[in-house]
């Protein structure tokens, strides 16, 4: 695994150690990808993060769920309902593009957001979904 991407899963793994409880993760290498997927609680809320680098790009998903309901998930994938509110429809010069974005009230509700980076995730949930609140 390139050293930097060894550096960014330390980083990530330790910013959720030092944020989160009871941090579970796994790290799957291959010579073509790597991924980082980690688990863990922020009080009632279950977090979910995957961390993925393949063919010189980065994918990722953060989603914090109450129970199995989506409270918000920011990722950039490929997903048709983004696509469609970035280019205004779907066509074949943007099918399969990665567009940042961040599904909210249980993927009901989709927003486009600028690229995410774990940091900027731990930051948006403590001022949006901040523990204080509850």
């Amino acid at each position: 695994m390139d050293a930097k991407i060894t550096e960014y899963f330390a980083n990530v793994i330790g910013v959720a150690q030092a944020t989160f409880e009871g941090v579970k993760h796994v790290i799957d290498v291959t010579p073509s990808r790597a991924i980082l997927r980690l688990e863990a609680q922020y009080g009632i809320y279950r977090v979910l993060i995957t961390e993925l680098f393949s063919d010189e790009v980065r994918k990722y998903r953060y989603y914090i769920l109450q129970g199995d309901r989506v409270e918000a998930g920011f990722d950039n994938s490929p997903d048709p309902r983004a696509i469609r509110l970035k280019y205004g429809r779907i066509g074949g010069e943007y099918a399969g593009e990665y567009v940042p974005h961040l599904h909210l009230e249980n993927k009901r509700e989709l927003v486009l957001t600028e690229e995410m980076t774990f940091a900027d995730f731990v930051d948006w949930l403590e001022t949006n979904i901040g523990l204080t609140n509850f």
